[in-house]
């Protein structure tokens, strides 16, 4: 494992995105148990693009302007939808008053997931990235991919939490001044929406 495939993760894992600002609004209106399940489904949604680029499908979605956009356009509809959730207080960033934890983690994790599959950026990131760090003489390249995979995932999981949990701990003030909660929301809201534009003007 080099220095610099290290470094370089870092910075695209703790670089804000989606999954990112995902996290933040589910420790702030949930709290830190459930911002655990959000960087777990965020990071889970990494599995199918790291399957993708192992299988060619990668290739495929980079070379295929159709399927490219395709897949965007379902992503910013996605976090078009998560905007509007933001915004009318319900879905995932709605404040947890669940008796049920165990359903509600499940939500959490599947919409974590939804958010980072339908990023296509991500399968072009594996498809790009990665292989720069396998080299033209290695012996056994999908297992240097999944272990490269692995470690990209590890981080992801490990930043997110630690993102989450953080502001987990800011959240019993937050959520007690109704103004803060308002403009957080509104925030968030722009946030997704403004994930969404950018990805919708994104070149293969």
């Amino acid at each position: 494992m080099t220095l610099s495939f290290l470094l370089t993760s870092l910075i695209v894992v703790a670089s804000p995105g989606t999954g990112v600002l995902y996290t933040l609004a589910v420790a702030l209106t949930q709290g830190s148990r459930p911002s655990i399940a959000a960087a777990f489904g965020c990071t889970l949604g990494i599995v199918p693009h790291m399957l993708a680029a192992m299988l060619g499908l990668a290739a495929v979605l980079h070379t295929s302007a159709l399927a490219f956009a395709a897949l965007k356009y379902c992503g910013v509809a996605y976090l078009l939808y998560m905007s509007w959730q933001a915004l009318r207080e319900t879905g995932a960033l709605s404040i947890d008053t669940s008796r049920s934890p165990a359903r509600s983690s499940r939500r959490v994790v599947a919409t974590g997931f939804l958010i980072n599959i339908l990023n296509p950026k991500l399968s072009i990131f594996f498809l790009a990235f990665l292989p720069q760090f396998i080299a033209a003489d290695e012996g056994h390249p999908l297992a240097r991919m999944l272990e490269l995979s692995g470690a990209f995932m590890a981080m992801t999981l490990a930043v997110f939490v630690v993102y989450g949990l953080f502001a987990a701990s800011v959240r019993d003030r937050v959520i007690s001044r109704p103004k803060v909660m308002a403009w957080l929301r509104r925030s968030f809201a722009a946030g997704f929406a403004a994930l969404g534009a950018k990805l919708a003007f994104a070149e293969r």
